[in-house]
């Protein structure tokens, strides 16, 4: 399937320099592997589940309380059952921060509203020591839930490995996250303690959140106790969660609840996601060390949010040695050039973002400053052709760009990078080790080289506990299981080369299905926000009239006249097909978007058939619910 240009290959010695290459060659010592390449690599640790997740469990030392009996006790789906018997503590494992000395710096925290931050090992290890104790004065054990509302800053780090290190349940929401939204997440973990901010700043601009603080815990009746953190200067007593005792950590079962993430509520009650200690540490290690190549001596930043499981796969970096760089603020403040001389200032060695800021930043002709970057992340949506161009022409030959696609379901990557595998201009690189990505047709058979459903169909450590308050699992097998009976289906739409080369083409929930051809909305955006005129775009299929809908968000100084219709249709004809040719093009103010970021065709699609807005999406999981207005205006066909 690989077609496109190569724009990075592999140095001579990568087998010898990179972590993935080092474990090919310890799994083949040391286990008797035949593996030689990473084609090998990813067949072995689909096919022996067992043996590959042992083994990353015995490369990268994992410290544990009691040794498990064995490694897959159960392979059924939902319900896979990993390491039996086994106790450790996801804290505990971070905070060994393995190749890095107690005075080495491993927390870089930057913020447009505080000054910065450095905390070294023993600095991170005290703070959650004295957070943790002051935790547990409050009466918070195993099981209790904690609740943070704050953004990207050390204090919140340090509470998720505090709670974590008792045995208690973490849950964050951004600051950004309206009241509303904030409830609709929480009321269903009843969290005993709530850590919040004052307010925030979000570029030039401060943010007063008191209100919705007071909202928060007044619709909270479990939270015995608010914590609150000084950001914008006001009182706050974050400094009396403190205490003599010793750091500790709860022995936990490897299934034991660590966090809990959510789906975006976009169109309904956000459902409440569990992960489990040990599923997380594992396939972070994994993630982190082999994809990303991550270690002692590197400075990884990815830009995020605390609502977004990016931040949670980001301050997992000192568990495999890498020191992480904290980014609380706009990044488009006072340009899109903010975080890439960030970067060069922090010494970043690996750079992760997400597609739509990659683009952006093409679009307005960026020039990142000399830097160190060796390695760019990309995910939230498919990277266009474009945007693997225009990393290579900023940055230069040599920093490995890896495009990747998972979820918070499982808090990963399901397909990547790999260290040993060459970058083509459009494509993602391979499926992520231990995780047996397939493309399915609608009657469940593997296709490759055609478009189909993402699934999974062999278990992964990090797939979810379950979801919270589902005794009997049916909401967690509805979301994932009821299509393919064991078999995860994701929601994506992917094609999957013979070489294993991957692409992602958009939500399948979101497809157009045009005259019985599926279209991807990927496609679209790529040559559509590729012109000039275009600053963004959200594309619908109407699927009883068979009509496609075209909205655009024009440049500044751009009217939507016939030149710029037929340019459109030109264009899209010429670099896809004459199907992908819209029957409408409307202009709009704004396109409608996730707080993390994705656009929202579902519930447009849904307005645009009737339902009202109020109902198609819920207002405080959006961060410009009021774009959903100028959808209920349009008549399709007028």
């Amino acid at each position: 399937m690989t077609t496109g240009t190569v724009l990075w290959t592999p140095p001579a010695d990568v087998l010898e320099t990179s972590r993935m290459g080092q474990f090919l060659s310890w799994v083949r010592d040391e286990r008797g592997v035949d593996v030689h390449d990473y084609a090998g690599l990813w067949e072995w640790s689909v096919t022996d589940l067992a043996g590959f997740w042992r083994a990353i469990w015995d490369h990268f030392g994992v410290v544990a309380h009691a040794q498990p009996t064995a490694t897959l006790g159960d392979t059924t789906m939902p319900g896979a059952e990993w390491f039996p018997g086994a106790t450790l503590n996801y804290a505990e494992n971070v905070l060994r921060m393995p190749g890095l000395g107690d005075d080495d710096a491993v927390v870089f925290a930057y913020s447009q509203a505080r000054e910065a931050v450095t905390l070294t090992a023993r600095q991170l290890r005290d703070e959650v020591r004295r957070v943790a104790a002051g935790l547990r004065g409050l009466g918070v054990g195993e099981g209790d839930r904690v609740a943070a509302y704050a953004p990207n800053i050390p204090e919140t780090f340090v509470l998720l490995l505090a709670t974590a290190s008792l045995g208690a349940v973490f849950s964050s929401c951004a600051p950004e996250f309206g009241s509303r939204s904030v409830i609709d997440r929480w009321s269903q973990i009843e969290p005993k303690v709530l850590v919040a901010v004052d307010g925030y700043r979000y570029g030039d601009k401060d943010i007063d959140r008191r209100d919705e603080v007071a909202a928060i815990r007044a619709a909270l009746p479990s939270v015995e106790k608010l914590i609150t953190i000084p950001y914008l200067g006001t009182d706050g007593d974050w400094a009396t969660l403190d205490g003599p005792e010793p750091l500790t950590f709860a022995a936990v079962p490897f299934a034991h609840p660590l966090y809990v993430l959510y789906s975006s509520g976009t169109t309904g009650l956000p459902k409440p996601i569990v992960h489990g200690h040990g599923g997380i540490l594992l396939e972070h290690l994994k993630m982190l060390a082999l994809h990303h190549d991550l270690g002692p001596g590197d400075r990884f930043l990815w830009f995020t949010t605390t609502g977004w499981m990016m931040w949670n796969f980001l301050v997992s970096g000192p568990a495999v040695g890498a020191a992480i760089v904290l980014f609380d603020g706009n990044p488009g403040h006072p340009d899109l050039g903010t975080l890439w001389q960030l970067a060069a200032d922090a010494g970043v060695t690996y750079f992760g973002t997400s597609a739509p800021f990659i683009l952006a930043c093409r679009k307005a002709g960026v020039q990142p400053p000399p830097n160190v970057i060796r390695g760019v992340g990309s995910t939230g949506a498919p990277l266009p052709p474009e945007g693997f161009r225009w990393i290579y022409a900023a940055l230069g030959p040599d920093p490995q760009l890896q495009s990747l696609s998972g979820g918070t379901d499982v808090c990963t990557g399901f397909v990547g990078g790999a260290p040993l595998l060459p970058v083509t201009e459009g494509v993602i690189s391979c499926r992520a080790l231990g995780a047996k990505v397939e493309a399915y047709d609608p009657e469940g058979k593997p296709l490759i080289g055609r478009l189909g459903e993402l699934v999974v169909t062999a278990p992964m450590p990090s797939m979810p506990v379950g979801f919270w308050n589902d005794s009997d699992g049916r909401r967690y097998f509805e979301a994932y299981f009821d299509v393919f009976p064991g078999v995860w289906r994701h929601g994506d739409w992917i094609t999957i080369g013979e070489d294993g080369t991957c692409v992602i083409t958009g939500r399948s929930d979101a497809t157009l299905n045009r005259g019985g051809v599926r279209l991807g909305t990927a496609e679209f955006y790529s040559v559509v926000e590729g012109l000039p005129e275009v600053a963004d775009s959200l594309v619908i299929h109407l699927d009883e009239s068979d009509r496609l809908l075209l909205f655009v968000v024009l440049a500044d100084g751009v009217d939507l006249d016939d030149r710029v219709r037929g340019r459109i249709r030109t264009e899209l004809r010429a670099a896809l097909s004459p199907r992908h040719v819209p029957d409408e093009i409307h202009r709009v103010r704004a396109v409608p978007r996730t707080l993390s970021g994705k656009k929202l065709e579902v519930p447009v699609k849904r307005i645009l058939t009737g339902t009202p807005a109020d109902r198609a999406a819920a207002m405080g999981a959006l961060a410009n619910p009021e774009s959903l207005a100028a959808f209920e205006s349009v008549v399709p066909g007028s």
